[in-house]
């Protein structure tokens, strides 16, 4: 039976960040600036290990957890992930497997992980156009190589692929024509997703927000599109499909239509702690719990206590706000840190 929150929400989903390195920066998650060479990552004593993260991934199933996804910084970077897949894919009541990546490093991934256990990847593509993608990433890589990786993921069955598209005005913004050209008739979900005010290095302004309904209109004034219905409870992207039968695509529009209402999803740190929300300012430290030789009831009580208190609606609250973000305000844990 799911632990519910103070709201009412059950708690379904699981994201693991596994590593808090990435081999890109992009400016809207990690920009160079805070994440130069000068940044001290964690040391690898500082992260829990696979048996720790299947040990909270099992408590937390017994919980009403059906969905897990890993996640960064960029998950394919820790060594031995295929491991980790195994022994989560073997947790009973783990329904979905998924791995969020940049996929640099997927094409030569994707066999090997879709053996151990993987269901599923996203994959993150902001722009085909070289340029424009070296301008959000900060990073000198080609388009064709993550769509290189894209393909292979298909190919080794971790479909359906996903790939995500953040839209920032006057950066990528040209390019949303292009992106669902290219994954027009193909197997791929093509989602764009609002440029959002996670942590507080990226720099976030309402201004360089394009909405979800601006994004819409613009596809749909050269494809007509109709809207599909929910697939599954707590699922934050809204779905079109085109009208000519040539696939779908999905909105996910946090700033612009807030779904806290629905959110089902806490996120698990690389280093063990367990947050709430993707916006929180701070998290649940579980790693001293895991490293105490706590029993695994004395850990289910705690994770059933911190989410059954939970009470985060960020997203919702900032919609109801009239400006953007207050200089001063409190920092709010950073994206690479706990995954998008």
């Amino acid at each position: 039976m799911s632990t519910l929150d103070s709201l009412g929400r059950p708690l379904r989903d699981l994201r693991i960040s596994v590593t808090d390195r990435c081999n890109m920066r992009c400016r809207y998650c990690m920009p160079r600036e805070a994440f130069g060479p000068g940044h001290a990552f964690m040391a690898r004593a500082e992260l829990l290990s696979f048996e720790e993260i299947a040990r909270v991934s099992e408590a937390l199933a017994a919980q009403g957890v059906s969905k897990l996804r890993l996640t960064g910084g960029e998950p394919l970077l820790r060594g031995g992930l295929e491991r980790l897949v195994e022994m989560l894919a073997s947790i009973e009541g783990i329904e979905d497997l998924a791995l969020t990546t940049n996929g640099l490093l997927l094409a030569a991934r994707a066999r090997s992980l879709a053996a151990a256990g993987l269901s599923r990847v996203t994959v993150s593509l902001d722009s085909l156009d070289e340029a424009t993608l070296r301008e959000m990433s900060d990073t000198p890589v080609a388009p064709a190589r993550i769509l290189a990786g894209i393909d292979a993921a298909g190919a080794a069955g971790l479909a359906p692929v996903k790939v995500n598209m953040v839209v920032r005005r006057g950066v990528n913004d040209r390019s949303v024509l292009e992106m669902a050209e290219h994954f027009r008739g193909r197997s791929e979900t093509l989602r764009f997703i609002e440029y959002m005010d996670v942590g507080s290095t990226n720099g976030w302004r309402m201004q360089e927000v394009v909405p979800g309904e601006e994004i819409l209109a613009t596809i749909a004034s050269r494809w007509p599109l109709e809207r599909l219905p929910v697939a599954r409870a707590g699922d934050v992207a809204t779905r079109y499909r085109y009208l000519d039968g040539a696939g779908e695509i999905g909105l996910i529009g946090s700033v612009s239509e807030p779904f806290c209402g629905g959110c089902t999803r806490a996120r698990l740190s690389a280093d063990g702690r367990l947050f709430t929300c993707l916006f929180a300012r701070s998290g649940h430290d579980l790693r001293a719990l895991l490293r105490s030789g706590a029993p695994d009831a004395e850990i289910e009580a705690r994770l059933r206590g911190i989410w059954s208190a939970r009470s985060d609606r960020y997203s919702a609250e900032r919609s109801a706000a009239t400006s953007d973000r207050a200089d001063g305000a409190p920092a709010k844990v950073e994206m690479s840190y706990i995954g998008g």
